[in-house]
């Protein structure tokens, strides 16, 4: 038996809960060492000849296989069942990640040749890109670090969390659906915990790791990748500051402060974590957070009533529970919630919780990422560098957010501000930021980027094609190199042993071995 992130190992199947009620789902196998051999050897053949494809078709190719994810039957109530986020927020996620046709556009732009006098700089691909995803948004992730990586014409071996095996598995069967048929193995589920994702990214046939999680495992994936050189972007942690500045709108900004710090039940790597209220407008802003935070109704993510579901696992619950009581101790006063529910209630429900008053200085909630339901009040003197130095003083700098009605004032603060997205009036998540920005983590909350222009472009190493005079642009390169020098074989002409080890490693050999 093992335990890992709350979810119980057994003789090596991942027992799949439902946080909602601690009932089991499905018994999932762990795949094997020899698995993920098999799977990186695959992915190696077929990344020749999907390389050798022009940069629109392997865009096209991609683009019809994402769509085929909103197809995917039952998807969004699996998520809600594995790992407890409401239904409407799982149904958004999976409609809004499998309508991406701008964005793989724009990745492929990103991709296309520069001409540079004689000078022609093209994208070449790294090979195989291992994409290990989160739980908390399981088709997001997986699509977002995928997109750029299959365009640029790597292939992909993907380890969704083990939390959710079964909506990662669906995502990626959708995935091979529109891919392997012509180029087997260019797409691979893998399954398992951290010592499978640790296996897969340390593996020789492995040329760059993409991952989204815990600041923790991203230092090990760092650290795992150091010795090859390998290409690595990570998206981490946060414990991201909201600054509420004295001449704010109150009812927008205590609105958001709620919204934010409980969406997905407060397990979002950028949930607003610590928010700091001038205190001119404390009082106000205390009276009207409450308000909106007793307003939310908590129960299974599948009754339509629900605003938010249960945490993930016990183990997290404990974890914010600890947190909660930590601020009490050092001060703070406990405004809603903050309970743990009766050992008689089922699943791993904690309430919506309101901490007011919490001192700075009370680090093991104001400095320990929470990813919990829980939104945090601070009050300050309201000045510009009590703002900027309060929302500063952490490892993390994944997103913030600064509310005034003086524009130039608060964009002076966001700047100064180390966090790789500001909003200012609106949290970063609110859907105002363009397609065209990257989402980067400043300090410990990542290494590199992805989305944008800058993070498409981390899915390959640009190249130098020097002539001696400017070429005609009908000769300039339309697709990326090849990793071989031989010429990348047709994309059905893949060894029958690649085949039969693509097929060992898809989706029938690690779906459900017995249903609860």
């Amino acid at each position: 038996l093992a335990m890992v992130q709350g979810v119980l190992i057994e003789a090596g199947h991942i027992v799949d809960t439902n946080p909602a009620s601690g009932e089991c789902i499905a018994r999932v196998r762990v795949s094997t060492k020899a698995e993920v051999d098999a799977a990186v050897a695959a992915a190696r053949v077929a990344q020749q000849s999907w390389s050798a494809l022009g940069l629109a078709e392997r865009k096209e190719y991609v683009r019809a296989a994402v769509r085929r994810i909103g197809e995917a039957e039952s998807l969004a109530r699996t998520i809600t069942q594995e790992m407890g986020k409401t239904l409407a927020e799982a149904e958004a996620e999976v409609a809004e990640n499998s309508e991406m046709d701008e964005y793989c556009e724009l990745v492929m732009q990103a991709n296309e040749p520069e001409m540079h006098g004689g000078s022609v700089i093209v994208r070449h691909p790294h090979g195989v890109v291992s994409v290990c995803a989160p739980w908390n948004y399981p088709v997001e992730e997986v699509v977002l670090l995928s997109i750029p990586a299959l365009i640029a014409g790597n292939a992909v071996v993907i380890k969704p969390s083990e939390v959710v095996p079964l909506s990662g598995q669906k995502v990626v069967a959708a995935l091979m659906a529109g891919l392997n048929g012509d180029f087997p193995g260019l797409v691979s589920l893998l399954q398992g915990d951290g010592e499978v994702g640790a296996y897969l990214v340390s593996h020789s046939g492995v040329d760059m790791a993409a991952f989204t999680g815990s600041t923790a495992t991203g230092a090990k994936i760092l650290q795992a990748a150091s010795s090859a050189l390998k290409r690595v972007v990570l998206e981490c942690g946060g414990k991201d500051a909201m600054v509420v500045l004295a001449d704010a709108d109150v009812g927008r900004a205590a609105k958001d402060a709620v919204d934010f710090s409980l969406a997905n039940c407060g397990q979002v790597c950028c949930a607003v974590e610590r928010v700091y209220v001038a205190a001119d407008i404390a009082t106000q802003f205390e009276a009207e957070v409450l308000a909106h935070a007793a307003a939310y109704t908590q129960g299974d993510g599948l009754r339509p009533e629900s605003d938010i579901g249960p945490m993930v696992s016990e183990t997290q619950r404990r974890l914010v529970h600890a947190q909660v009581e930590a601020a009490k101790a050092a001060g703070a006063r406990l405004l809603l919630g903050g309970e743990m529910p009766p050992a008689s209630q089922p699943g791993t429900f904690y309430p919506p919780t309101v901490l007011a008053d919490v001192p700075h200085a009370a680090r093991a909630i104001t400095q320990v990422e929470t990813f919990g339901p829980v939104v945090a009040l601070s009050t300050f003197d309201g000045g510009d560098e009590s703002a900027v130095a309060l929302a500063n003083d952490s490892t993390y700098g994944l997103t913030a957010s600064v509310y005034s009605d003086d524009l130039a004032r608060a964009g002076r603060i966001a700047s100064r501000i180390a966090a790789g997205q500001v909003g200012i009036n609106n949290n970063p998540l609110s859907g105002n930021r363009s397609i065209h920005a990257p989402f980067v983590g400043h300090k410990r909350s990542g290494y590199g980027s992805h989305s944008g222009r800058d993070g498409w472009r981390q899915f390959s190493t640009p190249k130098t094609l020097i002539y001696d005079a400017p070429p005609p642009p009908k000769l300039l390169p339309t697709q990326a190199l090849t990793l071989s020098s031989e010429a990348a074989p047709a994309p059905r002409a893949i060894a029958a042993g690649a085949v039969a080890v693509a097929a060992i490693v898809g989706v029938a050999a690690v779906l459900v071995m017995r249903r609860a």
